[in-house]
Formats: C-alpha cells, sequence, structure tokens
C-alpha cells in the first residue's frame, strides 16, 4: 500500500482572497514504511509575503522570486502523488488550496476522500486533548528539535512518524485476529482435535545477510515494547 505523507505552506488562509502555496513536501510510505522517495518544491507565488506567514515558515518574496511557478511544476508534483492516499495534518487547508492551484492551471484536482487526515485520527484517538504536530511529537517522544519554523519537507518526516504512532505504534492491526477466529466455512472436514505441528524440517531462510541486519536495526528503533521482541 503506497501513502504519500505531504504538506504545504501558503502565503495565507484563503487561495480565494489571493493567497498561494509557496512550498510542497512530500513522503513516500509503502506499507507504512518510509522509502527514502521525497519530493520537494520550493514556489514562486507571484506576490509578496505578509508579514504573519513569514514568521511562521520565514519565506521571503525575495527568496522565492527566482523559484518555479505552480504550473511549471503541477505535472511533476501529480506524478509523484500518484494515485496513492494522501496523509495531511489538517487536511481540509492543504487540499483547498492544492485543488485551488491545479484548477488555476487546468490540471486533475485531487478528491478530497484521498486525504488520511491525522488530525482527525488524533481528536478521535486524545479527545480534548492538544494535537498540533508539535503537541503529538511531545505526546509520542518524536524529536522535532529541528522544527524552529514550519517547513514543508521537515513537517512530512515528522509527520510520518507521528501518523505511524497514531495507527499502533509502526506496527498497525493487519485483520488476522478476526480471520483466525472465523470457523473453517464449505466442505472442509477437520477434527476437532487436530492442532498444528511444527515443520520436520525448517524451512530455510530467504532473508540476505544485509536484510537481516536492516530488520534488526528497525525492531531495536522501536524500542522495547515492540511485538517483535514478545
Amino acid at each position: 500500500m503506497r501513502e504519500i505523507v505531504m504538506d504545504t505552506e501558503t502565503t495565507g488562509f484563503e487561495p480565494e482572497t489571493g493567497d498561494r502555496i509557496v512550498e510542497i513536501g512530500c513522503v513516500e510510505l509503502l506499507n507504512h514504511l518510509p522509502t527514502g522517495r521525497t519530493y520537494h518544491q520550493y514556489i514562486n507565488p507571484q506576490r509578496d509575503m505578509p508579514e504573519d506567514a513569514f514568521k511562521v515558515h520565514g519565506l521571503s518574496a525575495e527568496f522565492l522570486s527566482d523559484k518555479p511557478l505552480f504550473a511549471q511544476v503541477a505535472q511533476d508534483f501529480l506524478d509523484f502523488i500518484g494515485d496513492a492516499n494522501l496523509v495531511i495534518h489538517n487536511a481540509a487547508f492543504d487540499v483547498k488550496f492544492l485543488n485551488a492551484e491545479l484548477g488555476w492551471v487546468k490540471k486533475p484536482l485531487i478528491a478530497p476522500a484521498r486525504a488520511v487526515d491525522t488530525l482527525l485520527i488524533a481528536r478521535r484517538r486524545f479527545p480534548g486533548a492538544q494535537n498540533s504536530l508539535d503537541a503529538l511529537c511531545r505526546r509520542f517522544g518524536i524529536d522535532n528539535s529541528k522544527r524552529t519554523l514550519h517547513g514543508a519537507l521537515l513537517d512530512s518526516e515528522i509527520l510520518a512518524e507521528v501518523y505511524l504512532e497514531l495507527i499502533g505504534g509502526r506496527q498497525p492491526d493487519f485483520g488476522l485476529s478476526a480471520a483466525a477466529s472465523t470457523p473453517a466455512q464449505g466442505n472442509v472436514t477437520r477434527s476437532s482435535a487436530w492442532r498444528p505441528q511444527p515443520r520436520p524440517n525448517p524451512l530455510p531462510t530467504r532473508l540476505t545477510e544485509d536484510e537481516a541486519k536492516a530488520h534488526a536495526a528497525f525492531v531495536e528503533k522501536l524500542g522495547p515494547e515492540a511485538a517483535w521482541n514478545s
């Protein structure tokens, strides 16, 4: 399953009143694990940068003046996200801006149903609590010390870690419990006394030495409470 964790930075809150996207950052996940593939782009908004927005992300109109226009990067962005679900914190905000920009350059819009909103997930899990990205980092012990200003790629990388914790501490339920407890159907006959037995000869491993080391390093990062250590 391919997912794209993403974030945008903008000049303000409303594209209908002239605000624009100035930065896009994306992180690719495959089966809930980062692949190392990212997409990052600064964008020239062709307008001034309000002081309040500058205080949030530190991107000045001067810095952005030589960056490409959204029209020049729109297809590259669409090619990167493909048909994957988009994991976004406060998804309605980002999708609103992305669809405004895409509509202005006559590109396909993003269906709201594609968005996985981590803010809504957090509110369901922790009702009444603070659920900003910084608050969730504190809750899950995720290092966000580099986040002195908002940045689309850095925020996407941090959100990817938060998302994996929100869906089960990087150990999401694969739906095996219900399947295991469901009685066999059809014409299969089996003895009620039957119990699975160990294989007389274990199957040979298909893991390479490098894969085994990478897996061990991954499990170590999950901490002592990880299911792999049970």
